[in-house]
């Protein structure tokens, strides 16, 4: 991937998508946990995530493989920012998942802390993706808030630290 290509997916596209979740937890556990990439898998369904390049961290390589029947799609990411406990921001990089996306933990006293995930995806197919979005929106929100659903019960419930 150029730089030019980095820059074009870096900036946000008009796909946007937002999820929030109210985890029951200090912000520096919820953030561990969302950051721990190769566990994603287990509150993203059908989805295997690894490290690629790096330690996670600002820089590093990240692919996400979303299997359902003989559909695959495979996202890469490049971790671009993380402020601990509070954000971490990616840029989707790959041919079908473009755009930047972040990831915010908010804490709501000492044990409660809200997450929010935002995404700004560039719609493919050009003007028929644009048109196609708004049927494609609602099952993306519903995905989104559905895995940070099974992400809160598992950070509150211990199975993730």
């Amino acid at each position: 991937m150029t730089a030019e290509d980095f820059a074009e997916a870096e900036r946000p596209g008009p796909g946007e998508v937002t999820a929030t979740v109210i985890v029951a937890a200090p912000a520096a556990r919820v953030f561990s946990a969302l950051t721990d990439w190769s566990r994603q898998g287990e509150w993203i369904p059908f989805t295997t995530v690894r490290v690629l390049s790096g330690d996670g961290g600002e820089g590093s390589q990240i692919e996400a493989v979303t299997q359902v029947g003989p559909a695959t799609l495979r996202d890469l990411m490049r971790v671009v920012k993380v402020d601990p406990p509070f954000e971490v921001r990616v840029v989707h990089y790959g041919k079908v998942l473009r755009g930047p996306g972040v990831l915010r933990c908010t804490p709501l006293g000492t044990d409660r802390t809200q997450v929010v995930w935002h995404e700004w995806f560039h719609l493919p197919a050009g003007p028929a993706g644009k048109v196609t979005w708004p049927l494609l929106w609602p099952g993306s929100k519903a995905g989104l808030t559905g895995a940070l659903r099974r992400f809160a019960r598992m950070v509150e419930s211990g199975r993730l630290q």
